[in-house]
C-alpha cells in the first residue's frame, strides 16, 4: 500500500507516473531505509520540510547502487503527484537551492515541452554551487546552470532516463514559444548606445558643424575580423591540401615511370638473350670474359707506356735512383753530424766535400 500511486493521480506520458523510473531503481528505492523511514506518509505540504533538509543531489552510489535521498523524494513526488502550482513554487524558491533543483527535476519528468522551456530556462541565470554525489560515493562540485543545461540537453540525469522533448526551434516555428532572450542582451545594447553618444563631433575650419557619423560597434568589428580570419584560415588550409595532393600525385607519377623503365630494361635483356641463341650465359663465363678483357687492357697500356718513353717503366726506376745518389754525393748525409755540417758549409762555398 505504501508504494502504490495515489488513486487520484493522472497518467503522465500515457503511463503510471512511477513507471518513469526504471523498475530496478524503483525496487532499490522501495528497499531503502530513507524511503521507509522518512518518506512514509508524506504529503505535498510536509514534503517541503524534507526537501529543505537536502544537502546534495545524485542518483545511486556505492557497490550496491543505493539511491540518494534526492531520488527518493523525486519518487515520492511522482507517487503523490502534487499540483502544478506547488511545483512552480518549488522552482521559484530562491532561498533553498536544492528545493529548486527538486522542482525542476520533477517538472522535467512530468511537464510538457512548453512548460519545461518556460520554467527551466530562467534558471540559467542561477550560478549557485551544488554538491553532486558520484557513483563511487565521492562528492563533486557543480552549479545550478550546469544541472539545468543537463536536464534540457541530455537524455540521462541522476541515473534516470529523461522523457524526450522537442527542439526549441521546432516549438518556436509553430509559434508556441517566443525566441529566447539572453539576460545580457540589454547590457550590450546600453553599451552600444553609450559608445555612439560619446563619439566626438568634428568641425571644419570655418566653424560649420559636420554631419555626425555613427561608428560601428566593437562587437560588429570583432565579428567582421573573426569572419575575415576564418576565411584566411580556410584558404590557407585549402592551399595546403592542394599542395599535399600535388606532391602525392607527383610521387606516384615518379614511381610509375621508374617501374616502366625497369620493365623496359628487363624486356631488352630478355630480347638480347633470345637473339644470342636463346641461351643465357652463366656467371662463370661472364667472369671469364671480364678477366680476358682486363688482361687485354693492361697489355695495351703497357705497350703505350713503352712506346712513349722508349723503355719500360722498370728501366726508368734505376735512373731515378742514380739521380738520388748523385744528389747525396755532396756529403751532407754523412752519419757524423760534424762532417755533415762541414760538408754543408763547403757546398755553400762551392768547395768539394771532405772525404771520409
Amino acid at each position: 500500500m505504501a508504494n502504490r500511486t495515489d488513486p487520484s493521480a493522472k497518467s503522465i506520458h500515457g503511463t503510471n507516473p512511477q513507471n518513469l523510473i526504471e523498475k530496478i531503481l524503483r525496487s532499490k528505492i522501495y528497499q531503502n531505509v530513507f524511503w521507509k523511514e522518512q518518506c512514509f506518509g508524506l504529503t505535498a505540504e510536509t514534503l517541503v520540510d524534507k526537501a529543505m533538509e537536502l544537502d546534495h543531489i545524485g542518483g545511486t552510489h556505492g557497490g550496491n547502487r543505493r539511491p540518494t535521498p534526492f531520488i527518493c523524494l523525486v519518487m515520492k513526488m511522482l507517487q503523490i503527484q502534487p499540483d502544478k502550482e506547488i511545483v512552480v513554487e518549488f522552482i521559484k524558491n530562491e532561498d533553498y537551492k536544492y528545493v529548486r533543483v527538486l522542482g525542476a527535476f520533477y517538472l522535467r519528468l512530468t511537464g510538457t515541452d512548453i512548460d519545461v522551456y518556460r520554467y527551466l530556462e530562467p534558471l540559467y541565470n542561477d550560478y549557485r554551487k551544488l554538491r553532486r554525489k558520484l557513483g563511487d560515493g565521492q562528492y563533486s562540485l557543480t552549479h545550478m546552470d550546469e544541472v539545468i543545461d543537463e536536464l534540457l540537453t541530455k537524455d540521462y540525469s541522476c541515473d534516470i532516463a529523461l522523457p524526450r522533448i522537442k527542439k526549441r526551434l521546432t516549438i518556436e516555428a509553430i509559434g508556441a514559444l517566443e525566441p529566447r532572450k539572453s539576460a545580457l542582451e540589454d547590457d550590450f545594447e546600453e553599451e552600444e548606445e553609450k559608445e555612439d553618444e560619446e563619439q566626438p563631433m568634428d568641425t571644419d575650419v570655418g566653424g560649420h558643424d559636420k554631419d555626425y557619423y555613427r561608428a560601428q560597434s566593437p562587437t560588429k568589428e570583432r565579428g567582421r575580423d573573426r569572419k575575415r580570419d576564418s576565411h584566411r584560415h580556410r584558404d590557407r588550409d585549402y592551399d595546403r591540401e592542394y599542395e599535399r595532393d600535388y606532391d602525392r600525385d607527383r610521387g606516384r607519377g615518379r614511381d610509375r615511370d621508374r617501374d616502366r623503365d625497369r620493365d623496359r630494361e628487363r624486356d631488352r635483356y630478355r630480347d638480347y638473350g633470345r637473339e644470342g641463341g636463346g641461351r643465357r650465359r652463366s656467371r662463370s663465363r661472364d667472369r671469364k670474359d671480364d678477366g680476358e678483357e682486363r688482361r687485354r687492357r693492361r697489355g695495351r697500356d703497357r705497350d703505350r707506356d713503352r712506346d712513349s718513353s722508349g723503355s719500360p717503366r722498370k728501366m726508368q726506376e734505376p735512373v731515378k735512383k742514380k739521380k738520388e745518389e748523385k744528389k747525396k754525393e755532396d756529403g751532407t748525409d754523412h752519419p757524423d753530424p760534424e762532417i755533415a755540417e762541414a760538408n754543408r758549409i763547403r757546398a755553400s762555398l762551392g768547395l768539394k766535400p771532405l772525404r771520409p
